[in-house]
């Protein structure tokens, strides 16, 4: 059983900055990608940030230059540093991984974290 925990949402002010982490846990052999999506209330869940296993990483047009999204493989925990937030930041972020559970099987499973809410209100 994998999970994927994510901490550091809550409510912000205009401009300011958020970290968001999220730490998998479980029967994990590798983990390939691992990214931040977010859906605000009434729309879809959208790309935030990704970042491969070597580092690699794509942002969300909208977040470019605001966002960095870094990740620990010693500790299987991505982090989504949020900065000049806005308040059409506001959604529920969820965490995406793609686990590979042992060495026998060379199948990745998408899995998805239970969600952090920010919001950026003054």
């Amino acid at each position: 059983q994998v999970q994927l925990v994510e901490s550091g949402g809550g409510l912000v002010q205009p401009g300011g900055s958020l970290r968001l982490s999220c730490a998998a846990s479980g029967s994990i052999f590798s983990i390939n990608d691992m990214g931040w999506y977010r859906q605000a209330p009434g729309k879809q869940r959208e790309l935030v940030a990704r970042i491969t296993s070597g580092g690699s990483t794509n942002f969300a047009d909208s977040v470019k230059g605001r966002f960095t999204i870094s990740r620990d493989n010693a500790k299987n925990t991505v982090y989504l540093q949020m900065n000049s937030l806005k308040p059409e930041d506001t959604a529920v972020y969820y965490c995406n991984a793609e686990i590979r559970y042992t060495s026998y099987s060379r199948v990745y499973y998408n899995r998805w974290g239970q969600g952090t809410q920010v919001t950026v209100s003054s």
